[in-house]
């Protein structure tokens, strides 16, 4: 049985840094497209940054230059990097993951089949 456990959320001052991290157990992430989404209070669940299998990565525009999403393979860990965090970035960020290769990576929810409980980032201004 798959399941996504992320870790690192917190509360940080706006221009502050958090590194997220997800673990799996019963997943190689480097398989798949795997990425970060998260849900602002009173929004719906927005992509964040994908990764796909042969490494190449695509970010939301808001966090653009200032997110790097990566994969550690020797830990089996998905990494969220986000430095220069903005008020506007508070949610409940998502690990997720695809059960089977679909041949595309993209911002899409139907994509991926497997999510983690979410960890909860605070941006202060």
């Amino acid at each position: 049985q798959v399941q996504l456990v992320e870790s690192g959320g917190g509360s940080v001052q706006a221009g502050g840094s958090l590194r997220l991290s997800c673990a799996a157990s019963g997943y190689t992430f480097s398989r798949y497209c795997v990425g970060w989404f998260r849900r602002a209070p009173g929004k719906e669940r927005e992509g964040v940054a994908i990764i796909d299998r042969d490494g190449s990565t695509i970010y939301a525009n808001s966090v653009k230059g200032r997110f790097t999403i990566s994969q550690d393979n020797a830990k089996n860990t998905l990494d969220l990097q986000m430095n220069s965090l903005k008020p506007e970035d508070t949610g409940m960020y998502y690990c997720a993951a695809e059960y089977t290769y679909r041949g595309y990576c993209w911002f899409v929810d139907s994509i991926f089949d497997y999510w983690g409980q979410g960890t909860q980032v605070t941006v202060s201004s």
